[in-house]
């Protein structure tokens, strides 16, 4: 991501954030008596909670449908719930494509081949970077405040969300009467719901209003209901066009209710359910003309229609159909039943294993909260932003960033929350195509290393860090991933074209290097990276992750050409000029070589928080033990040299490296480093710093690594299983080829796991020892095609039970 401001300005973001600084709605000297002791560890296993408000935005609780998001503060003088929709993003339709690139292009590849990279930058950023030369940011709509009686000493205070049921709750007492509020986004209702009653009838009295940093409004277009409009603001030139309209109703049970001047007052209610809806304008990346109110009252009303305890049932039981579908289990001890960021605190000193558990299912209940079938991606805070200016726009970075964000899609079982990628790509596939023409001369489409909610696919940010053209390649490859996960043949079909048009552009993009006669990109970049200090030090030809990823994307194409039984020609081509790429090399400190020429050694940043040369060790499957041992051990040595250090997106990525390595224990050093103060917020929101959710992401996934990987058409039990978690359990994960395991183990090693196949074929298991295959409890033919392999015939539907022999 590029530094976009100065970099202590996002520190001082991640400490203290606009909102943070009035959230718990407490004045000096206020006091919270928290409730005595805490839930034992076994009553809410899968909850963060806390002892008191939310002094700042990071240790507000977050809630999502995909489309909306809310942070719950837990005040209890000033309730405030920060408020996100997906679609509110600063500028509005526009064309990033610079009509001068084509013609310097051909001079840039000269000056870059000639080692002259200062000119070469310079020539990029005037006639090659996308006009603006940045793209438009997510913006947050505003906070939703309820403004709560403050007489009285507040005691017995808690609050917590419960990752099962996605609910946030906040109790306290205040002279003799308890408080409690559940908050939470509902997908089938399309609402933010907050329910708040009270011990005591009419004790309950309150008022609901908005506020917000952007051009906004306040009204009340009936007695029940406040309205807040507003406008994105312009940025780079291009005018704001995204209009938004929140709605608060409250629902009130006894008592009066009015509203007037867009604040909603209760007095002297039973109970009150707070419903919140908010439309935009946006319609897609061409068009921000829709009707924002029509939307807004289009979901307010039928969610206003239906009791409370309808909203959250069919709220709960939407959740759990994703959430329930996987279980870790890898031990407990008292230090669970701690609040959260006092065990965040205390996790690096050991004794303490159930929080792994906890933060690998946030990492999941984020997905579910922030991608859902028909909304954006994840960016880089998901869902979640409280400013209009977020740290790197809170974009989608694609040279890393967004790929991490649906790493645990898969193998976690969550497939339908990859699904926003799909329909990005098919937008991106679309404004790329210009792009391609326009800078490149190519067929095909192509997109950098940003994008945002116009679908910018030109390079931005200067051409130390947007010159970088494999966006595309990297992105696409979650179509072929999808396949490989699933086998769905019809998704494959109609998802080929997006896939076939990232490689065109290659086809036709991709020069001779002069010295090797390699095929090579040109200009790139290894992102974000320098092999050189001083002007345009980043710049090159053929950078290994370019050629790891076109050999990936290359033998996507042929494959899927070969599943569909379409396009041989097309086939031919491409497995051509994958023969034909330059191949990785290793250099002589015994490293995997980041670029061509071997300048890992004299590199300005040896630590540099990107790996990306390890792309072909993960995500890819280019680089293994068995297969590859001498690259193996180049890619071991090169993350050896890089350090355990980095940020918190940086630390989750290199959880997943040494994974791939099969070295447990390394793997879980890394997470231990990332669960700190300064990687880890206190709502476990992950920190680079500033928060970036990739890292909650990442870390996610690694730990799926730990237990089971699929790799070269084989599934691997335990491969690098971390030897401080010796005995436990996980159910629910997903393989490549259409599998899906439980597996359980006891002193380190395999005790038991069941693979239900969802597709028939062959497949191949590789353990660490002998093992035995059942199935409806008789054996299941199989063969030993090398040690510690085992290979059988899956039928579908059938579960395989496989023990030590």
């Amino acid at each position: 991501m590029t530094p976009d401001v100065p970099r202590r300005h996002f520190m001082a973001l991640a400490a203290t954030t606009t909102t943070g600084l009035v959230a718990a709605g407490l004045p000096a000297g206020a006091a919270h008596a928290a409730a005595p002791g805490g839930p034992k560890a076994a009553d809410r296993p899968l909850a963060l909670w806390y002892r008191k408000p939310a002094a700042d935005w990071l240790s507000a609780l977050p809630l999502g449908n995909g489309r909306l998001g809310a942070m719950v503060f837990g005040g209890s003088e000033t309730e405030r719930l920060q408020l996100n929709a997906d679609t509110v993003w600063a500028g509005g339709p526009h064309e990033y494509d610079n009509r001068k690139g084509l013609a310097a292009l051909p001079r840039i590849r000269q000056l870059v081949f000639d080692g002259k990279w200062p000119e070469a930058e310079a020539l990029i950023n005037s006639d090659f970077l996308g006009v603006p030369g940045g793209q438009a940011q997510y913006q947050t709509v505003g906070s939703l405040l309820l403004t709560l009686p403050t007489a009285g000493t507040v005691s017995a205070y808690r609050r917590e969300l419960d990752l099962d049921s996605a609910v946030a709750t906040t109790t306290y007492a205040r002279d003799g009467v308890t408080f409690t509020r559940e908050a939470f986004a509902s997908a089938p209702d399309r609402v933010i719901v907050v329910r708040l009653s009270a011990s005591r009838k009419g004790a309950l009295s309150f008022g609901a209003t908005f506020e917000s940093p952007l051009h906004t409004s306040l009204s009340s277009p009936d007695p029940l209901t406040a309205a807040l409009d507003g406008t994105g603001d312009a940025t780079g030139g291009v005018n704001g066009a995204v209009r938004f309209r929140a709605l608060v109703r409250v629902l009130a049970e006894g008592g009066s209710t009015t509203s007037a001047g867009g604040t909603v007052t209760v007095r002297g209610a039973d109970a009150a359910t707070v419903l919140v809806a908010i439309g935009t304008s946006y319609v897609n990346w061409e068009n921000a003309g829709g009707d924002a109110a029509g939307k807004a009252a289009a979901d307010l009303n039928p969610a206003a229609g239906r009791p409370y305890g309808q909203l959250r049932g069919r709220h709960v039981d939407d959740h759990r159909a994703l959430f329930r579908r996987t279980s870790l289990d890898v031990g407990t001890s008292d230090a669970a039943a701690l609040p959260t960021d006092e065990r965040v605190a205390r996790f690096a000193s050991g004794g303490d294993p159930q929080l792994i558990e906890l933060h690998f299912q946030y990492g999941r209940y984020l997905l579910i909260a922030a991608s859902r079938p028909g909304t954006q991606p994840a960016n880089l805070q998901g869902i979640w932003n409280d400013l209009t200016s977020p740290p790197w726009g809170s974009k989608y970075t694609i040279n890393i960033n967004t790929e991490m964000n649906y790493w645990p899609a898969a193998p976690a079982n969550l497939l339908e929350c990859w699904e926003p990628v799909f329909a990005m790509l098919d937008e991106l596939a679309v404004a790329g195509q210009s792009t391609a023409r326009t800078q490149y001369g190519a067929n095909g489409w192509v997109t950098h290393h940003n994008t945002d909610a116009w679908r910018g696919t030109a390079p931005v940010d200067g051409a130390f860090w947007g010159m970088w053209p494999m966006g595309g390649a990297w992105l696409s490859m979650a179509v072929w991933e999808h396949y490989r996960y699933t086998r769905d043949t019809a998704k494959l079909r109609a998802r080929y074209p997006v896939l076939k048009g990232a490689a065109q552009f290659f086809l036709d993009s991709l020069v001779t290097d002069p010295t090797t006669g390699a095929l090579v990109t040109c200009p790139s970049v290894s992102p974000e990276n320098a092999h050189h200090g001083g002007g345009g030090g980043s710049l090159c030809a053929g950078p290994t992750m370019d050629m790891q990823l076109l050999r990936d994307l290359f033998g996507a194409v042929a494959s899927a050409a070969d599943v569909l039984g379409t396009d041989g020609g097309f086939r031919d081509q491409v497995l051509a000029a994958r023969g034909r790429l330059a191949p990785m090399k290793v250099g002589a400190q015994g490293q995997l070589q980041e670029w061509q020429q071997d300048w890992d050694a004299g590199a300005p940043e040896q630590q540099h928080r990107h790996v990306s040369h390890l792309y072909g060790l993960h995500p890819s499957n280019q680089i293994s033990r068995t297969r590859t041992p001498d690259l193996f051990a180049a890619a071991r040595t090169s993350l050896v040299r890089r350090g355990d250090a980095g940020t918190g997106w940086s630390l989750a990525w290199k959880i997943n490296f040494w994974a791939r390595l099969q070295e447990g224990d390394r793997s879980h050093k890394l997470l231990t480093d990332l669960l700190t103060p300064e990687r880890t917020a206190p709502n476990l929101f992950d920190l680079h710093p500033p928060f970036q959710i990739d890292g909650n992401f990442g870390a996610c996934a690694g730990v799926t690594e730990w237990l089971f990987q699929s790799q070269h058409d084989e599934l691997h039990l335990l491969p690098a299983l971390p030897p401080n978690l010796p005995n436990g359990s996980v159910r629910g994960l997903l393989a490549r080829g259409g599998f899906e395991a439980d597996v359980s183990w006891q002193g380190g090693a395999l005790s038991e796991a069941r693979l239900r196949a969802r597709v028939a074929g062959p497949a191949r298991l590789r353990t660490a020892r002998a093992v035995r295959m059942t199935s409806g409890d008789a054996p299941v033919p199989t063969t030993q095609p090398e040690p510690g392999v085992t290979a059988f015939t899956a039928e579908a539907g059938a579960t395989y039970v496989v023990r030590p022999a």
